[in-house]
């Protein structure tokens, strides 16, 4: 008998997986130019490749004209220093923290290690990106839900609520307390769904298996590849 419950699962290339899409303008320009605006940027990139070195040789100017510009500022005396900072510390408190989105989500969980093969859940497709909701009004003192809906390799895959339970650890050590995480099995992928849905969204039952340091070694050594 095989000593795996599914030994032959299918697997992604993990240089595949949905990620979030980086500003290219940024190989070329760096964090230095703060001043220069996105638009600016895109501009320059018409004229040819990151690569072309006329291109390089604009980016160089407006360097030089950035840096140049900051030491043509006159420094502030303390009485402006302590307005500035007095300023930005109430515009912190103003504004309301970055809303969570699904590709977020994804992040924090595709890298986790599913606890019967050396490779992530990501990987192995038992989540998806399209399959994560996030309802979050981006308010400090409302309630916010994440519902992730896990896809099983196989239909009686016994490893199911560990896989869960794995999921709901990463997600409640990463995300704010006022956070309500639901995790489901996918609609038709597992012949015990009902069951695994309850064990996995059941408060007690979660809040008991996370004080067993067995179960909760295993947890660890899943998470463990998060990045």
């Amino acid at each position: 008998m095989s000593e795996f419950i599914n030994e032959n699962p299918d697997i992604l290339d993990e240089t595949l997986l949905p990620s979030r899409k980086e500003d290219i303008t940024n190989e070329l320009f760096g964090d230095a130019l703060g001043k220069i605006t996105h638009e600016r940027k895109r501009q320059l990139l018409q004229i040819g490749s990151v690569d072309s070195p006329v291109l390089k040789n604009i980016g160089l100017l407006d360097k030089l004209l950035n840096q140049q510009l900051s030491l043509d500022e006159t420094v502030p005396d303390l009485t402006d220093i302590e307005t500035a900072t007095e300023s930005d510390e109430n515009t912190e408190e103003e504004e309301e923290e970055d809303p969570i989105d699904a590709q977020e989500i994804y992040d924090l969980i595709a890298h986790i290690s599913d606890p019967e093969h050396p490779l992530t859940l990501g990987q192995l497709a038992v989540v998806n990106l399209a399959d994560i909701e996030v309802h979050d009004t981006n308010g400090k003192d409302k309630m916010a839900e994440v519902i992730v809906r896990i896809t099983p390799t196989i239909t009686h895959c016994s490893l199911a609520t560990l896989i869960g339970l794995g999921i709901r650890v990463r997600l409640e050590r990463s995300l704010s307390p006022r956070f309500r995480i639901t995790i489901l099995l996918k609609k038709g992928t597992h012949q015990s769904e009902n069951q695994v849905n309850k064990q996995l969204n059941d408060k007690e039952r979660v809040a008991a298996a996370c004080e067993n340091d067995q179960l909760l070694g295993v947890v660890s050594k899943m998470l463990s590849t998060c990045k």
